[in-house]
């Protein structure tokens, strides 16, 4: 789907693992290598490898969609389409689980086109809720989300052992349509 004339959210399919792989890897390591006292060696084999993402590509529940700018690839983020909110689970909603954009391109209205485009993806899809979950250390994103219409409806906490203790909490955000 293009967005505008640069920006294009391609549907990614089984085969394109070994690309998503190597934008995930990019992506994250951008960001968030200073949470992990191994440097995320851990994360990156447990969440992206060619196999692990070949399997979550084969989810019938779960849409990933590579981000290119310019014809380029600078992130990807995960959809998972019927996934109830904890605690709402008659609501019909659906999960932003992954949103991860390349460093060079952050604040250049990619994040907005991307919640754009999922806000009206779970509309034409007839949900009622969007829901993620965001590090509570990770200020700007949170404002961000606030902007975008979500609101802090609850918290959770990570139970990786390699991960840093003081970076383990998450905000639940959730937007009604």
């Amino acid at each position: 789907m293009t967005v505008d004339t640069t920006l294009v959210f391609d549907l990614l399919s089984v085969a394109d693992a070994p690309l998503l792989a190597d934008v995930a890897r990019r992506a994250y390591t951008d960001h968030y290598l200073h949470l992990w006292h191994d440097g995320g060696a851990w994360y990156m084999e447990r969440c992206f490898t060619p196999a692990v993402l070949q399997r979550e590509l084969d989810n019938s529940n779960a849409r990933f969609y590579l981000v290119r700018q310019q014809g380029q690839a600078v992130g990807f983020f995960k959809l998972n389409l019927d996934q109830p909110l904890k605690g709402q689970e008659t609501v019909n909603a659906m999960e932003l689980e992954r949103i991860y954009l390349s460093k060079d391109v952050t604040g250049q209205g990619i994040g907005k086109a991307v919640l754009t485009f999922v806000v009206d993806y779970a509309r034409q899809l007839g949900k009622e809720l969007i829901w993620l979950k965001a590090m509570d250390t990770s200020h700007d994103a949170i404002a961000f989300y606030e902007r975008m219409g979500f609101v802090v409806c609850g918290t959770d906490r990570l139970t990786f052992d390699v991960m840093k203790e003081d970076v383990r909490g998450m905000v639940v955000m959730r937007r009604p349509l």
